[in-house]
């Protein structure tokens, strides 16, 4: 996967960052879309989102990655963050076994105001901590299994397993994407050839068109 120019491209993806205040969200983000890493770990108020674009084999995507910004500290996520969302990293410390206790509140929160058919990966940040860890790999990965859930354990630090977390949320969006357009080509077809050759439509009948996504 490399990058595209930034103008150019195919679709553009949302994808949002959800969990605890502190988990490395905001670093994430920026690792993926700019490399860079800041050790300062002041908070910083406010949505912001960078974006990326891709290319997924012939198409570019454009990945615009949203970030809370602290506001899950105040509670003060609004749906609109959530809207028109395809993708979201729910994202816990795994050294700190709290923030992966609350995970199930998060995802509660993102069904309740994105569209089910979001893809959804866990992420367990600050793999380089290892010493310090809190929860085991296999209680986080069963846990995504029983939610349908995509897993990865990354670090923001050293960039492990970053690029492929945002990639394989990505790939996952272009394939449903995908076989929706193809459904939606199908089922145009199949409409437009009902009416047998030299037969027009019933009065009133309309045809298909615009089919959304």
């Amino acid at each position: 996967m490399g990058n595209g120019t930034e103008e150019d491209y195919n679709f553009v993806f949302k994808v949002v960052l959800i969990g605890e205040s502190g988990v490395g969200k905001t670093n994430l983000l920026s690792r993926f879309t700019r490399n860079e890493f800041n050790h300062d770990s002041r908070t910083t108020i406010g949505v912001e989102f960078s974006t990326r674009t891709v290319m997924l084999g012939t198409a570019a995507v454009k990945a615009q990655i949203w970030d809370t910004a602290g506001l899950e500290r105040y509670r003060a996520i609004t749906s609109a963050y959530y809207r028109g969302a395809v993708g979201a990293l729910l994202v816990f410390d795994l050294t700190k076994h709290q923030t992966y206790a609350v995970v199930e509140r998060w995802l509660k929160e993102l069904y309740d105001h994105a569209e089910a058919t979001i893809v959804v990966m866990l992420v367990g940040n600050k793999s380089d901590l290892s010493q310090a860890r809190e929860v085991p790999t296999d209680e986080a990965r069963m846990f995504a299994e029983n939610n349908g859930l995509l897993f990865l354990e990354t670090s923001a630090l050293d960039s492990t397993n970053v690029e492929l977390a945002f990639e394989t949320v990505l790939k996952e969006i272009f394939a449903k994407v995908s076989k929706q357009r193809q459904n939606s080509t199908r089922t145009n077809a199949i409409t437009l050839g009902s009416a047998q050759a030299g037969q027009e439509p019933n009065p009133g009948q309309k045809k298909a068109c615009c089919i959304s996504l």
